[in-house]
This record gives structure tokens, C-alpha cells and sequence, in this order.
């Protein structure tokens, strides 16, 4: 594989291009890292939809943001995905599978799935495999440093569908690693189809590091400590804004040819500007990426079987 081209030290959104004529999609554009990448793209030009669990919601980002449309999505439940999916009839140039959750108390998505895997990697699967043809450019997919918690146990297909299905005991961070990781291999196993099957997206990851984004505001049983995380990121992670960099620079970046890891340089990628970097070996393992791969298309109906595009 061809390496990366040069990504200047301190890159921030002055160096994003005029994005005029360009469309992008956002899942989870009402608030943290997506908020932040769409009011910064619109800012240089870009049409951004974003999507929302909730129209009231949707109505306030489009305002706050200045973003043009919104689509109701709620990636916890296939119905929605499915629905949505289908109203999408115009190209965009580059997806942002974004919206998540993180460490939530033990619940199961409409279909059965465990929350977090669930929401973060079987609903995006799902819905970038019903919109593949509408995507020209690239998926940015954001992952998280908590994807090195990730192991799928025995990687199994067997093991992987009971993480999937929420069978066995329940550890909130534990599952929210396997979500991330899950996300990260998606990437990978996506790029060789691209270049096996003529999809024509680039597939990429991001993380943002330590940032200070709502997922911190959700204290539970399960996450007693979440007050004290949330004080402790307001003083100590960098913004959201900040956050949000290594996916606005995994989208606009003009010279990436091919599948590519960013997150921050610096704090052992906690904080900082966005640089290429790299994943755990787990997430570049083909077995598991195919066990996985099988499952996701199992579990949600979605198969991303189409033909090579003309």
C-alpha cells in the first residue's frame, strides 16, 4: 500500500478548501464532534444534512449549526435505518458515520442488539451499506482510543453474534471497546472490498481523543463516575471543536488516496492536531474482520454484495 502524503504539523480548519458544491452527511449532527464538523464545513461552503434522533432536535442543530436538511435517524432501530436509507435519492460526496453512545446500563436496541455495538457499529453497517451508491468520495467513520479495550474474545463468528446479542455478562467499557474496535476493522475489511469490488468511497477512521463532547454527561449505575469524568474532561480534554479535527481533516485532506487511521499527535494521541496514525493489530486481522464482516450482514439484513460501479 502506497503511504500517506505529507499532513502538515498544526493543521486545523483554515486549511479545509472552499468546499463549495460539495455535500456531505452527518449522523449525530445535534451535538459534540458532529456539531462541530458540520457548523465548520458549512462555514467553507458545504451543503451538510445531518441526522437526528428527534425533529425538535434536528430543527436546533440546522439553526445552530447552518446546516441545510435533516433526516430523522435513529440507528438503534433498523426500521429507521431502513426508512431513511431509502429517502436518500441524491449524492453525497462524503459520509460521516459518527452518532454513538458510550457506557450506557445494559439495554437492547429494537432489534436485540447491545446498545453500543448495536448504535455505533450494526446501525452505521446497516445504513452505509443501503446508501453505498449515493457515496462518491469518502465514509469517515469516528472510532476512539477505547477500541485498544476491544477483543471479541476468541473472535469467533459465534462469539462475535453473542457480543452483538448482548448474551453473557455485561461490561459497559468492555462493550463500548468492542463497538469501537468494531469500527475501526469495518474500515479495514471495507477498504480491501473497495479495491476487490469497485465500491467508490475511500473508507476512513478518526478519533478524537480525549474531548469533551456529551458523551461524558450520562451518569448511571453503571458509570457512577460519569460527574466526576465530565468535570475532570471540562478542566483537562481538549473541546469538542478541538475533537473534531481529526474527522474534518479525514473528509477534506484533498491527497488521501486510500484507507487511512487520524487522531491527535500528541498525549499518546489524547490531545493535539491531527496526524495519520495507527490501530491495534486486532483491527487490521482479516479473520476476524471477515467473521465480523458476516455477522454484521447476519444480523442486519444488509448485504454489501453489489456490483462494481460503472
Amino acid at each position: 500500500m502506497n503511504s500517506q502524503p505529507h499532513l502538515a504539523a498544526g493543521w486545523d480548519t483554515s486549511r479545509i478548501p472552499d468546499q463549495t458544491g460539495k455535500r456531505y452527511l452527518v449522523t449525530g449532527g445535534n451535538s459534540g464532534l458532529g456539531f462541530e464538523c458540520a457548523k465548520a464545513l458549512v462555514a467553507k461552503g458545504a451543503h451538510v444534512t445531518i441526522t437526528t434522533r428527534s425533529e425538535i432536535k434536528g430543527v436546533a442543530a440546522m439553526q445552530s449549526t447552518g446546516a441545510q436538511d435533516f433526516l430523522q435517524l435513529d440507528l438503534a432501530d433498523l426500521s429507521s435505518v431502513r426508512t431513511v436509507a431509502s429517502a436518500i435519492t441524491q449524492p453525497f460526496d462524503v459520509v460521516f458515520l459518527n452518532a454513538g453512545i458510550m457506557v450506557p446500563p445494559f439495554t437492547k436496541t429494537a432489534d436485540g442488539f447491545e446498545s453500543q455495538i448495536g448504535t455505533n457499529f450494526l446501525g452505521h453497517f446497516a445504513f452505509a451499506g443501503l446508501i453505498e451508491k449515493f457515496v462518491t468520495d469518502r465514509w469517515v467513520v469516528t472510532t476512539s482510543l477505547a477500541a485498544r479495550m476491544g477483543t471479541f474474545g476468541d473472535q469467533t463468528k459465534e462469539t462475535i453474534k453473542n457480543r452483538c446479542l448482548g448474551v453473557g455478562k455485561y461490561w459497559p467499557w468492555a462493550s463500548y471497546g468492542d463497538s469501537k474496535l468494531a469500527d475501526l476493522i469495518f474500515v479495514n475489511e471495507l477498504e480491501r472490498r473497495r479495491v476487490a469490488r469497485g465500491y467508490g468511497a475511500i473508507p476512513l477512521a478518526a478519533h478524537p481523543g480525549w474531548s469533551d463532547t456529551n458523551l461524558f454527561k450520562q451518569p448511571t449505575k453503571q458509570n457512577p463516575l460519569a460527574s466526576f469524568s465530565e468535570l475532570v474532561a471540562s478542566k483537562l480534554a481538549q473541546t469538542a471543536a478541538e475533537g473534531a479535527l481529526p474527522l474534518l481533516c479525514a473528509a477534506t485532506f484533498p491527497e488521501i488516496t486510500h484507507t487511512a487511521f487520524i487522531g491527535p499527535d500528541r498525549y499518546f494521541g489524547l490531545k493535539g492536531s491531527p496526524q495519520f496514525t495507527h490501530g491495534k493489530a486486532l483491527a487490521y486481522d482479516q479473520t476476524l474482520a471477515t467473521n465480523l464482516w458476516q455477522v454484521a450482514e447476519e444480523l442486519t439484513g444488509v448485504a454489501w454484495e453489489n456490483p462494481p460501479h460503472a
